[in-house]
């Protein structure tokens, strides 16, 4: 009789360790995800040393020119070229990001539904 009952709590403390297992690797598979969504996002946006370099190259060769007179420099305004994101970023960002919430949502309705089996 001694001997069912520590099996019987044994078992409990072994599936409430489970369970707790699996909630364990969600945490850590969707904290990984947004890990590398937070590093791969950077590629959808422009990088404002880009802007700088552009416009100190514009200036460098403004100086360097003696023959530019200065009516003609201020009646060009130049502007950096417009940034497009690479096809590819915009394509591994949206995976990342659909992963995260597949991965977030299936935890949470696993624990609903845990709950709810109970």
């Amino acid at each position: 009789a001694c001997l069912r009952g520590v099996q019987k709590y044994n078992f409990g403390g072994v599936k409430a360790c489970r369970e707790n297992i699996i909630h364990l690797k969600t945490g850590l598979f969707s904290a990984a995800l947004a890990a590398f969504l937070t590093v791969s996002v950077q590629d959808l946006k422009s990088n404002p040393q880009d802007t700088t370099v552009f416009y100190l190259a514009n200036i460098y060769q403004l100086l360097a020119d003696p023959n530019i007179s200065r009516a003609s420099i201020l009646a060009t305004p130049v502007q950096p070229p417009v940034f497009s994101p690479p096809k590819s970023a915009i394509l591994v960002n949206s995976l990342w990001f659909l992963s995260l919430v597949i991965s977030l949502t299936s935890a949470l309705l696993a624990t609903m539904l845990q709950q709810w089996a109970r």
